[in-house]
């Protein structure tokens, strides 16, 4: 094949009409019955919001405003994860006390400081979610007391790759119900009612 096999596509002048960016507005709708991969952010298609532990934390609460999450993965070299940080964390009353345990100030803190360590992450295997339901990973978040869930697959050399992350905001938003408050219970009691029909 040549550059001569193709064809020079059509072109019109952007300033003939007024020209927007494109807002994502039309989420998939799901019930709790859906599949659980409806609800999932496929980070094969989106990238990864990630951060390091040496990050001060405004600059990491600044990044999640940029990409319009709440949760950061945490990466140290080669892209291992060695944690996670979410809004809560960096907003809460977590850096006040870790501050004060550590005799400095809050504006001293870095993401190492505050985030959920590898140790501590309960993940998801790819494997499982593929057969469950949201009412499923509504149930598995609500069991952990947590807002987000990994979900992975295993490499070729038997590490776990990070593929997808739920998130309870998300599937409150798929379920049709506004989010606009931080606390999970009451997060997860709207999630009830609609799943109950109330």
């Amino acid at each position: 094949m040549t550059i001569q096999n193709y064809r020079v596509l059509p072109q019109i002048k952007a300033a003939e009409k007024p020209c927007y960016v494109m807002e994502i507005i039309d989420i998939e709708s799901i019930t709790a019955d859906s599949p659980a991969l409806q609800a999932m952010t496929d980070l094969s298609l989106v990238p990864t919001a990630t951060t390091s532990p040496d990050l001060p934390l405004e600059q990491a609460n600044s990044s999640m405003i940029q990409h319009g999450v709440r949760l950061l993965v945490v990466t140290a070299a080669q892209g291992r994860i060695v944690g996670l940080i979410t809004s809560t964390d960096i907003l809460g009353q977590k850096p006040v006390r870790v501050a004060q345990q550590k005799g400095v100030r809050r504006s001293e803190l870095r993401v190492a400081d505050v985030m959920v360590p590898v140790e501590d992450i309960d993940i998801l295997p790819f494997e499982e979610v593929r057969k469950a339901r949201v009412g499923d990973v509504v149930a598995t978040l609500r069991a952990a007391g947590r807002a987000h869930a990994l979900v992975v697959t295993e490499g070729r050399e038997g590490q776990h790759l990070l593929g997808g992350i739920f998130s309870i905001s998300q599937i409150a938003r798929q379920l049709g119900l506004p989010v606009q408050t931080h606390e999970l219970s009451r997060t997860f009691a709207e999630i009830d009612a609609v799943i109950a029909g109330v």
